[in-house]
């Protein structure tokens, strides 16, 4: 293998010192479907002069391949990796691309114009400092550019440009830029978007891009490098605000040294600083800037840094450390808005993991307030959210968390829901503001306990959770546990579907939606019975894994035993001893669990019964043995 010259090394070694020390912009490209976003990328990528002699060669190849007419480059394809893409001249992922000029580095997203890939286009936004939100000429303000708008609102879009393209498609009218510029102004006026540079242009044709052209005469504002190349990037803002660093991890190599890792997400801090650590509230000062290279004297938005402080104080990762004049704010309970980014609809009371910086906790939707309809603005009622739907919702967390509402410091107010089953991301928010009933509830103290209630009735106290199909046997088999323990002298209660469903959750039906409040419900009462030293039996279909897992994780790992009933469908439907499956057959009887309402069984049950092999009996005794093996009964 042969080595680079001298002088070559030198020249790259030069070029890399040049671009370490340049500003970065990170900035997406949104908009509806060919409205020409890859071809705009392509053009910054080619007028960069960053490109090899052998891609440039496959591009001329492909644009000659897809279709391109003439001696002109089909930009689009320098942007457009994927192979489906290609075929069909549309993006579907978020690609991302780099570039620089002599003033600065850019990191450049191009995001799908497709509706069903709304949520590639949030993920592709979530880092950026600005956006370019492209408009064809010809067809003017469409239904995914609000959409697209009113994401940029959400998501608290500081710098935005308007970029009317294909005006070459127009004869570089004016009078047809101006009609598209008052149509977005109103638009945009509702959403409460103000800083909006507007540039109109020909991508393809490079006019405004990175030179003015003759073309447009009448306009006088900045080609869009020029933007790109001036406009104020996030890292100067952050640096601005109220010191936040986020915990990553506690760093203990030794006995004599404890500092607490994290990048500052904004703000700066200096040996000396008072600080605040949140939830817990306690305070310190810090002694040390800690890095790899050595102490600092101050540290800065964006550096990653140790700090040692002067006193020993409990820190975890997750908690945020702050300024202590200007606390980050503790809650749990907010309003939110919330993308959902899933083909699984939300549904509110189903247990998901709440990510807001390095802290991961419980959470789960209450309430759906009203969903946003992006065409209109307007709001309308919703019990569940689908697939890139957009909805303003009340959030519960298991536990007080450190935050900033969004608008003010998106590193703390920004947050993603993650399906607790499958740890795929499934929604992305924007905290709004703590709940006032989150500030005014409190944990009250009492002195007779959990502990104390078990042992005056002489028994470990636990869930025995029964699941399965309707018809499977739970009910039969629990009212016989019941009545064995009972007969032992334990104390026990039993909690029955039909029964429960007669009072508590007479108001729910048996959507899914229902169905996941009915078992939340269910699982909290169970929660406060184990809290009374009873041994709870509950007997319900209760079909989703979720929300058996919400109902264990109330209760400590060693009070819940999962028993899952099972038994064939068709067995089921033969003993149908209340006639629901003929019902349901008939088309009498809708979302109904084994016919058009879907079961998840079991994974990893405590105990696996099937009740077309063994009897009501058997099985009842099967459950007292592993009671006492679990020690729950002598």
């Amino acid at each position: 293998m042969s080595h680079a010259s001298p002088m070559i090394s030198e020249n790259i070694e030069t070029y890399l010192r040049e671009h370490e020390n340049k500003g970065l912009l990170r900035f997406i490209t949104c908009g509806s479907v060919d409205d020409g976003k890859s071809t705009l990328i392509g053009r910054l990528l080619f007028e960069s002069k960053l490109l090899f002699e052998d891609q440039l060669a496959a591009i001329e190849a492909d644009s000659k391949k897809y279709g391109t007419q003439g001696t002109e480059m089909d930009f689009a394809l320098l942007v457009d990796g994927l192979a489906a893409e290609r075929e069909q001249g549309i993006t579907i992922d978020v690609a991302y691309r780099f570039f620089s000029t002599d003033k600065r580095k850019f990191i450049v997203a191009d995001t799908p114009g497709h509706e069903q890939y709304t949520r590639n286009m949030v993920t592709g936004a979530s880092n950026a400092d600005a956006a370019i939100l492209m408009v064809d000429a010809r067809h003017g303000i469409l239904t995914q550019t609000r959409r697209h708008s009113f994401l940029m609102s959400l998501i608290g879009m500081r710098r935005l440009v308007v970029a009317i393209n294909k005006m070459d498609l127009v004869d570089y009218s004016k009078a047809r830029f101006d009609e598209i510029v008052e149509a977005y102004r109103a638009f945009a006026k509702q959403l409460g978007l103000e800083a909006i540079t507007f540039i109109p242009m020909s991508a393809l044709k490079g006019d405004n891009v990175i030179e003015h052209g003759h073309h447009m005469p009448w306009y006088h504002g900045p080609t869009l490098m020029a933007y790109l190349e001036t406009v104020e990037v996030d890292e100067e803002r952050q640096q601005r605000l109220p010191l936040r660093l986020p915990v990553q991890w506690v760093n203990r190599p030794n006995l004599d040294f404890r500092g607490f890792t994290g990048m500052i997400a904004s703000g700066s801090v200096k040996p000396g600083d008072a600080i605040r650590v949140q939830p817990s509230g306690k305070t310190s000062r810090v002694a040390r800037i800690y890095t790899f290279d050595g102490d600092l004297p101050e540290a800065i938005a964006g550096q990653s840094v140790t700090l040692l402080l002067e006193d020993e104080i409990d820190i975890s990762r997750g908690d945020v450390i702050s300024g202590v004049e200007q606390p980050a704010e503790t809650a749990d309970q907010f309003e939110t808005s919330l993308v959902w980014m899933h083909d699984e609809p939300l549904l509110p009371g189903r247990p998901y993991l709440m990510k807001l910086g390095t802290q991961t906790v419980s959470a789960t939707v209450t309430d759906i307030k009203y969903q946003v309809n992006v065409n209109t603005l307007d709001h309308t009622a919703a019990k569940q959210l689908d697939l890139n739907a957009i909805g303003i919702c009340t959030l519960s967390l298991n536990k007080a968390v450190a935050f900033d509402p969004y608008k003010e410091n998106a590193d703390t107010g920004g947050f993603i829901l993650i399906d607790r089953m499958t740890n795929n991301t499934v929604g992305a928010g924007m905290l709004h503001f703590a709940l006032r009933r989150s500030q005014n509830i409190h944990r009250q103290h009492v002195d007779i306990d959990k502990q104390a209630r078990a042992v005056s009735k002489g028994q470990h106290p636990a869930v025995l959770w029964f699941t399965g199909l309707s018809g499977a046997g739970k009910s039969t088999i629990a009212n016989r546990v019941e009545k064995k323990l009972h007969a032992a002298g334990q104390h026990t209660y039993l909690l029955d579907g039909d029964n429960v469903r007669h009072g508590l959750n007479r108001d729910l039906g048996f959507t899914d939606a229902d169905r996941v409040e009915n078992i939340r419900r269910v699982g909290e009462v169970a929660r406060l019975m184990v809290d009374a030293g009873l041994i709870v039996l509950t007997s319900f279909i209760s079909p989703f894994r979720s929300e058996r897992q919400l109902a264990r994780d109330l209760v400590e790992e060693d009070e819940f035993i999962e028993i899952f009933v099972d038994t064939p469908l068709d067995v089921a439907e033969q003993r149908d001893p209340k006639g629901l499956y003929r019902k349901a057959r008939r088309g009498e009887l809708k979302n109904f669990t084994g016919i058009d309402s879907a079961y998840e069984p079991p994974e990893n049950p405590d105990l696996h019964i099937r009740t077309d092999e063994i009897s009501s009996d058997e099985a009842a005794e099967a459950i007292i043995a592993l009671l006492r093996e679990r020690q729950i009964v002598a």
